[in-house]
């Protein structure tokens, strides 16, 4: 059986960031080469019944395909030693609901989770930049990507949590990820509006659970 270093990856997605980016960003920070293959929108209906489930971003892994962005960064993170646990991260369908909540979040609840990430953050850090151990791990990818959309939401999200912005810095600075990030493609991929109280309940659950 192939092991993690023989095998072949391929990750198929839009072309665009969204639910397949910390996956790539995983395979950035491994330096684990992988073919990045990318579908414009008008491309996908002849590809569709490909893709298990219909969906993507799907992994296929020496020749077997993996659907669900979760399952796929949760299966990566194992492979490469960036794991363990997650939460499904869930979101509200009616586009309303969903701005009403956003709103809501961004004023009521992010700066409630925000600090308990912060705070967090420093208890398990060891002293340093990353959530668990003071080593990289796929929390730290996972929220670097999250924090994208929070950031489109509300630039100034971060102002008043200094080690979450150090954390943000520290990921950007690893050298593989940021050959990633210089060079990954620029697209006008629209990124999801709402961030919601599951989404940060992913990287509690995360942290509590997983130091062991």
């Amino acid at each position: 059986m192939p092991t993690a270093s023989m095998s072949t990856y391929k990750l198929y997605y839009f072309n665009g960031g969204g639910r397949a980016e910390v996956s790539r960003l995983i395979f950035a920070a491994v330096g684990k080469k992988y073919e990045d293959i990318r579908y414009e929108r008008n491309e996908w209906s002849s590809h569709k019944s490909e893709m298990p489930l219909g969906q993507m971003p799907v992994l296929e892994v020496d020749g077997t395909k993996l659907p669900q962005s979760l399952s796929i960064a949760r299966f990566l993170a194992k492979q490469f030693q960036l794991a363990e646990k997650y939460v499904s991260a869930r979101w509200e369908p009616d586009e309303t609901k969903r701005d009403e909540l956003t709103k809501k979040f961004l004023a009521e609840e992010l700066p409630k989770h925000l600090q308990n990430l912060e705070t967090l953050g420093k208890l398990y850090g060891n002293g340093g930049p990353f959530f668990v151990g003071n080593y990289l791990t796929w929390a730290d990818l996972y929220f670097y990507d999250i924090l994208e959309t929070l950031l489109y939401a509300n630039e100034n999200c971060l102002n008043n949590y200094a080690w979450l912005k150090q954390n943000r810095a520290e990921v950007e600075k690893q050298p593989k990820v940021a050959e990633y990030l210089k060079n990954r493609p620029k697209t006008e991929f629209e990124r999801t509006k709402l961030t919601n109280i599951y989404t940060l309940a992913f990287f509690l659950h995360l942290v509590l659970h997983d130091i062991e």
